[in-house]
C-alpha cells in the first residue's frame, strides 16, 4: 500500500466516494473533497469544492493549496460529451490526450488521467487501499448457499465478464442456464439489468423461480486504483427485479458497499451473494 499524509477525494456519484471519505476521515487523513460537477452530491461531504471534471488546473491548485501528497478517484462518472466540455488551460493541453485514449476504450482513458496527476507530483491511490473493509474474502455474503445451476452460470458469467473485459467493453454479464442474457457496456450495471428484466418471461427467471447470475469482475489487466467493480444495495435490488438468483464476484476484485445491508437485501429478495477466488486474472473462477 503507497504511504501517504493527506488525501485529496475526487468524488463523482454514488456511495463509494462516501465510505471512502468515512476512512480516511477515521484516519485524519482526508485533506480536501472535490466534487465532480453533475456527478458527486456536495451535501454528502464537509466543505466541499465542486469542479468541472475538465477543471484539471483548478482541481490541482486545490489539491496543492490543502497540502495533498495522495490523490483518490471514487464514484459514478459517465463518459463526457467531450465537444460539451468547458476546460481550463490545464485541461485543455489535457483534452488531445484524454481523446487519443477514449478512442481506445475507458480503461486507456483512466491510465491517462492516472498518469496525469501522477506527473503532477501527487500519489494515486486507490479507493480499496482506504475503505479495504469493502473488500471481501471469499465465501457468502448473505446467507444464501448457490446451487450446482447457479455456479455452473456464475463461472460462465466470470469468464464472459473476463473475455468482454478484455477487449475493454465492461465489468459485468449476466447469465441463465448457461445462456449468456447480457453483458455490461456503457449503460452501467443498473441499466444492464434493467434490460434483463424486460427480457422475455421463457429466458430469465422471475420472483417466484429465480434463476441466473450476475457477475462482476475487474477487466483483466485493468488499472486497479481506479474503476474496480462494486456492488452494493442497489446491486441486489437490480438483480432481484431481473429474476437472478445470485451474484458473484471474485474475492478481493470487487468491492461491496455495506456488506451487512448487502447480504440481508440478498436474503430477504432470496438471491446468493457469494465471492471465488479466480484462478488467474482473464481464467475461470472456482465458483
Amino acid at each position: 500500500m503507497a504511504v501517504y499524509q493527506r488525501l485529496g477525494l475526487i468524488a463523482g456519484g454514488g456511495d463509494l466516494p462516501v465510505y471512502v471519505a468515512r476512512a480516511a476521515q477515521t484516519g485524519d487523513r482526508l485533506a480536501c473533497v472535490i466534487a465532480l460537477k453533475g456527478f458527486a452530491d456536495p451535501t454528502r461531504y464537509d466543505s466541499p469544492v465542486i469542479r468541472g471534471i475538465a477543471q484539471l488546473g483548478q482541481v490541482v491548485k486545490d489539491l496543492r493549496q490543502a497540502d495533498c501528497d495522495a490523490v483518490c478517484f471514487a464514484g459514478i462518472v459517465t463518459r463526457p460529451d467531450f465537444s460539451a466540455l468547458k476546460p481550463d488551460l490545464k485541461g485543455m493541453a489535457f483534452l488531445p490526450q484524454a481523446l487519443a485514449a477514449a478512442a481506445r476504450g475507458d480503461d486507456a482513458l483512466l491510465r491517462v488521467i492516472v498518469g496525469f496527476f501522477e506527473k503532477e507530483g501527487f500519489t494515486v491511490i486507490g479507493a480499496n487501499d482506504i475503505a479495504d473493509e469493502l473488500l471481501v474474502e471469499p465465501g457468502l455474503i448473505g446467507s444464501i448457499r448457490p446451487d450446482a445451476i447457479a455456479e455452473a452460470d456464475a463461472k460462465k458469467a466470470l469468464h464472459v465478464a473476463g473475455v468482454t473485459g478484455a477487449e475493454d467493453i465492461g465489468q459485468g454479464a449476466v447469465v441463465c442456464k448457461g445462456l449468456v442474457l447480457a453483458v455490461e457496456a456503457q449503460e452501467g450495471t443498473d441499466q444492464m439489468l434493467a434490460r434483463v428484466a424486460r427480457l422475455p418471461a421463457e429466458l430469465r427467471g422471475d420472483e417466484l423461480n429465480r434463476s441466473g447470475v450476475l457477475a462482476k469482475r475487474p477487466k483483466p489487466g485493468q488499472e486497479r486504483r481506479i474503476d474496480l467493480p462494486v456492488i452494493g444495495v442497489s446491486t441486489v435490488q437490480g438483480a432481484a427485479r431481473a429474476g437472478l438468483a445470485g451474484i458473484v464476484i471474485p474475492a478481493g476484485g470487487a468491492m461491496v458497499l455495506g456488506r451487512a445491508a448487502v447480504g440481508q437485501a440478498a436474503d430477504a429478495a432470496g438471491l446468493a451473494g457469494w465471492a471465488v477466488e479466480m484462478d488467474g486474472p482473464a481464467d475461470d473462477a472456482n465458483a
